[in-house]
């Protein structure tokens, strides 16, 4: 059976008894037995009898699709929560006419139970109406966060070579631009900054062309 290793932040690999082929399409089950159609691409290693590759959903699904699921759920939820802070409201207006004249309530007429009631309704559903339109704002946050994840591009996903690559030019160049003076040293430790952003970038398009290179 084929399972799901971590091999990186946001990296699993397939860990498998089998050698397979690149371009090969196998099943991976997950820890809770869930079957997933998968891609290989590389054998990063062999370890106790078990062979490690990289690989991609067969069906496309990845960090952006999981990103963009969840903002649409979040959607969703904010849709339903401003739903229910509408109907609380209406709610809370049910008996405005009678209240918007102001009147006291008048002790032991037969009207203070309901003046009493209409009062105390009004209140709570105006309060439930408040917390479900703070509801309705949370999951609009939570929702653009997923979104701009949605764009993300990680070394999970073969693209990851061309993003990292360009990432590594752009440290390469503002690194040169500080030592020929091109670029202005902000701090004392710009230089050491930019030289360790060189390093971080080369090592993930290294670790990019690893996982889905043609090597």
């Amino acid at each position: 059976m084929n399972t799901y290793y971590k091999f990186a932040p946001n990296v699993f690999l397939a860990k498998c008894d089998e050698k397979h082929e690149k371009g090969e399409t196998i099943e991976v089950t997950t820890k809770y037995g869930k079957e997933n159609e998968c891609i290989v691409f590389n054998l990063i290693y062999e370890r106790d009898g078990f062979y490690y590759y990289s690989i991609v959903r067969a069906d496309g699904f990845n960090v952006q699709e999981w990103a963009k699921q969840r903002a649409e759920r979040r959607h969703e939820w904010a849709t339903s929560a401003v739903q229910k802070s509408c109907e609380y409201y209406n709610k809370s207006n049910k008996d405005k006419d009678f209240l918007s004249l102001g009147e006291p309530i008048k002790v032991g007429h037969h009207s203070e139970k309901r003046h009493r009631k209409a009062i105390d309704d009004a209140w709570n559903n105006m309060g439930k109406s408040v917390e479900f339109s703070d509801k309705a704002a949370e999951h609009e946050r939570v929702a653009k966060y997923w979104e701009k994840r949605a764009n993300t591009i990680n070394l999970s996903m073969p693209e990851s070579i061309d993003f990292y690559e360009h990432k590594l030019e752009q440290a390469k160049e503002y690194h040169e631009g500080l030592k020929s003076g091109k670029y202005r040293r902000e701090h004392t430790y710009a230089m050491a900054y930019a030289n360790k952003a060189v390093k971080e970038a080369k090592k993930n398009y290294d670790l990019a062309v690893k996982l889905w290179g043609d090597v």
